[in-house]
């Protein structure tokens, strides 16, 4: 499970992290990543990327939905060592399958690839 302060909760993160930032995407996953501006001044107290979910009811019901939450929360725990502590991640979930270990890995580090190589246009 992640930490409260690893959780992505308000919804204008949720849709300025769909919206603006980088995405890198399966057949059954879409990883949104937002670098946040406030974050690095300090006006968060958050320690570590921040991560949201969306699984519509498009993909099953309820208890199939949370069991997706649970397993995803898990996989991606491994691999925030990937990203900047200021970094806000959305996961989509597209469709149901029965474990998301490849697609997790490979679209972090698609995701973190992508991000650095912004972060470091950015830096004189």
């Amino acid at each position: 499970m992640l930490p409260a302060g690893n959780r992505l909760r308000s919804s204008s993160d949720f849709a300025r992290t769909t919206k603006v930032g980088h995405r890198a995407t399966s057949q059954s996953l879409i990883f949104y990543g937002h670098i946040n501006v406030s974050h690095q001044i300090g006006q968060s107290e958050t320690n570590g990327p921040q991560i949201g979910l969306i699984i519509s009811k498009a993909v099953g019901g309820s208890v199939q939905r949370h069991r997706i939450a649970r397993q995803l929360r898990h996989l991606i725990k491994e691999h925030l060592t990937l990203f900047p502590n200021n970094t806000q991640i959305v996961i989509r979930v597209l469709r149901a399958q029965d474990s998301y270990t490849s697609d997790v890995k490979e679209l972090a580090r698609k995701l973190a690839a992508k991000i650095s190589t912004t972060e470091s246009t950015k830096q004189p």
